[in-house]
């Protein structure tokens, strides 16, 4: 039989501290990219970049908007479940990234479209990996919550 151990978690101040800084991240990110200086400005973004500029604002809202949430209420098994839903959005909109690749480097001695497409691998990887750990840990959290 296996046990399953829970870790302590972070003060309840620590945790609304942290989903404040987020909050103002995820904030500040959407009016920069939508706002101003907007998304143009960056030399290396194309014209597609307005391909994914609905994905990745929805990965932006939805991040605000858990961790408002969360900053209110926020048990284990409540925030597992946000960030599978979270984690989902931003695969979605790596994903979607990937598909348009809206970038445009133009010539250098650097090869950064192939440097882009690993960090976007990465960063793919890196969230379905988080992605099963959201899940497994929402499962956990609801079964030792009924004990």
């Amino acid at each position: 039989m296996s046990t399953v151990t829970i870790r302590q978690r972070q003060s309840v101040a620590s945790r609304r501290l942290g989903y404040a800084v987020a909050v103002g991240v995820n904030s500040l990110l959407f009016y920069l990219v939508n706002v101003s200086p907007g998304w143009a400005v960056l030399p290396f973004l194309s014209p597609a970049t307005t391909e994914i500029l609905a994905s990745v604002n929805a990965m932006l809202i939805a991040g605000v908007a858990a961790n408002v949430v969360y900053a209110a209420w926020d048990p284990r098994w409540f925030k597992a479940l946000g960030d599978v839903v979270t984690t989902s959005i931003g695969l979605a909109a790596m994903l979607r990234v990937w598909q348009v690749f809206p970038f445009d480097f133009g010539e250098s001695s650097i090869d950064w479209t192939t440097v882009a497409r690993v960090a976007l691998a990465v960063g793919i990887g890196g969230s379905a990996v988080a992605l099963l750990v959201a899940v497994v840990t929402f499962f956990r959290s609801v079964s030792s919550s009924r004990r």
